[in-house]
């Protein structure tokens, strides 16, 4: 039995930009954020635009601390 693990370029490049994002986040000290963006990117996998709500989502938190 066999499995599919190619996505579309655009999906990649969303699950890519999420991690990517993550880092960036973790490397500025918000590691509740790099924590939430790795999940989304993880989940992006599965779901599509996972990565955009959860980077919406922390983009909002920043902005109401």
């Amino acid at each position: 039995m066999s499995t599919q693990n190619a996505g579309s370029p655009l999906g990649n490049l969303a699950i890519l930009s999420t991690v990517v994002d993550a880092a960036l986040a973790f490397l500025r000290g918000d590691r509740w954020a790099a924590a939430i963006l790795l999940g989304a990117a993880a989940l992006s996998t599965r779901v599509t635009g996972a990565g955009v709500v959860a980077s919406l989502l922390v983009r909002i938190l920043r902005r109401l601390r």
